[in-house]
């Protein structure tokens, strides 16, 4: 499986911060950002998903919820959370199924030899549990845009 623009998103089911169950398959029949993040409390990714928090009222307002991702453990994704204020779902793969099925896998991250976690990478799902966009970072630093996110989600069926 593997997150291709056109094909079905892959299912996931993590466990959020407070431990619950986030199911995916909750959300059919909406759009959704899915953002994988590589490491909570980094800079990069603390100034990503600050974005989308700041931008977050005009994802709700065609009913698109954002949905981030990392490897890191609910209780770190928890205290990143708390921490910026992020008012969405922060889920953690600790077991990396979802950042393989969505073929976002980064081996030996940051010159880490053996330190395998998420590319930064964004999706848009459309109503119709496709994926209708994708942006893939080459670079630990670069971050999407927030516009060209935001522009997906509102062209998505």
């Amino acid at each position: 499986m593997s997150g291709e623009v056109g094909t079905t998103a892959p299912a996931f089911n993590l466990l959020d911060t407070d431990g619950n169950e986030f199911n995916s398959s909750s959300r059919a029949g909406k759009k959704t950002v899915i953002a994988f993040f590589p490491a909570a409390f980094s800079g990069v990714c603390a100034e990503e998903l600050c974005s989308f928090r700041d931008a977050l009222a005009d994802f709700t307002a065609v009913d698109a919820e954002v949905v981030g991702i990392s490897i890191d453990g609910r209780f770190a994704n928890g205290a990143f959370r708390d921490a910026n204020n992020l008012p969405f779902a922060i889920l953690s793969d600790y077991k990396q199924t979802t950042i393989a099925d969505y073929d976002v896998v980064w081996p030996d991250f940051a010159g880490m030899d053996g330190y395998t976690t998420a590319r930064r990478s964004v999706f848009v799902v459309g109503t119709d549990g496709n994926i209708s966009w994708k942006w893939l970072s080459d670079v630990p630093s670069d971050l999407p845009s927030i516009e060209d996110v935001q522009a997906a989600v509102n062209a998505a069926s």
